[in-house]
């Protein structure tokens, strides 16, 4: 890890531990990974509406990567993180209970660091049976992928389904959650080992990102896939159209590989009356009841041993910028979480 990670400590341990600081990773200006700051910040109050929460673990997301890049409404400065995993030590005027564990993917920026407050609206309750490990991958991640499957697309068995980075975090819940309903689930990797991880989640097959387009309507004797779902963008983009059946449905979730190129809309109807749809995990969690109810759900198929979740990368907050140049670089399979 490069050391401009910069740790600007503004007192001495003894004095933190007096003046109630905490440490806080900072975007200063908008960047690459390498203008992440870890700083000595007061620990904040909570306003109405909000709790503060000791954070245990935190998610590393693209979302992260699209506010630090300036492609977000969110200005620099600003402190970095939306997802994390907590106890509750200040409940202010939320009725919550203090000491409750609790997790969040929306509403809690600033979720790399030591404490964060967190919006009551958006608070996901954690069951005392799923583990941390469990939750953490379970939320952001996790609740795309099930929203994906019965809302965006509603999965259903005889479908054709096409993952692409299907040994990512949200690529392997996808795919359980696709073989779950029946489908018949293709996904696309990078290297024979992203295969076996893959494979692993359940996809029926595997192929590289090469001509997985024609691969793909080969193995369904011309039909293509009901449904791709796409979070790599720029270098996928218009294989992916070319991989669906007649009125079948890109879902763009991502641009790993960078930007996808601009839509002429006749390609939609040359390719076979296709639908596009680029959906965000923020409109799927309006509510607080809608945000538990796709959790809960999520969390049951966890308990159940339907679903798997596969082990995280962990990382100190200290490599934060280590952690998203493995997260940019796709070398990266599963989950990559901070622990403050």
């Amino acid at each position: 890890m490069r050391q401009s990670v910069q740790v600007v400590l503004f007192a001495s341990e003894r004095k933190r531990e007096l003046t109630n600081f905490m440490k806080s990773v900072v975007v200063p200006d908008h960047g690459g990974p390498e203008v992440y700051e870890i700083r000595e910040q007061p620990v904040p109050t909570p306003d109405s509406g909000q709790a503060l929460v000791r954070v245990s673990l935190a998610g590393v997301n693209y979302l992260d990567v699209a506010q630090r890049t300036g492609a977000t409404p969110l200005q620099a400065p600003f402190a970095a993180g939306v997802e994390g995993l907590g106890t509750v030590t200040d409940p202010g005027d939320t009725g919550l209970n203090r000491g409750a564990r609790v997790g969040w993917l929306a509403g809690g920026q600033g979720s790399f660091s030591e404490y964060a407050l967190v919006s009551a609206d958006k608070i996901v309750d954690i069951p005392d049976h799923v583990s941390d490990k469990a939750a953490i991958s379970a939320l952001m991640q996790g609740i795309t992928a099930q929203y994906l499957t019965t809302t965006t697309y509603q999965v259903s068995s005889n479908d054709v389904v096409l993952v692409h980075a299907a040994a990512g975090g949200v690529g392997q819940l996808l795919t359980q959650m696709a073989k779950l309903k029946g489908a018949t689930v293709f996904g696309t990797v990078s290297t024979p080992a992203k295969a076996e991880i893959a494979l692993g989640a359940g996809a029926d097959q595997v192929f590289d990102y090469e001509d997985f387009d024609v691969r793909i309507k080969q193995k369904t004797a011309g039909h293509g896939a009901d449904v791709v779902y796409d979070g790599v963008g720029a270098t996928t983009f218009s294989k992916s159209l070319r991989s669906l059946r007649t009125r079948g449905i890109l879902v763009s979730i991502g641009t790993a590989s960078g930007p996808v190129p601009q839509v002429d809309i006749n390609q939609l109807n040359v390719g076979g009356s296709l639908y596009l749809t680029r959906p965000t995990v923020m409109h799927h969690i309006q509510t607080r009841h809608e945000l538990n109810k796709r959790a809960a759900e999520v969390f049951g198929l966890i308990d159940a041993g339907k679903i798997k979740i596969s082990d995280g990368q962990y990382r100190p907050l200290s490599e934060v910028e280590d952690a998203f140049r493995t997260l940019e670089s796709r070398n990266s399979t599963g989950k990559i979480i901070l622990k403050p």
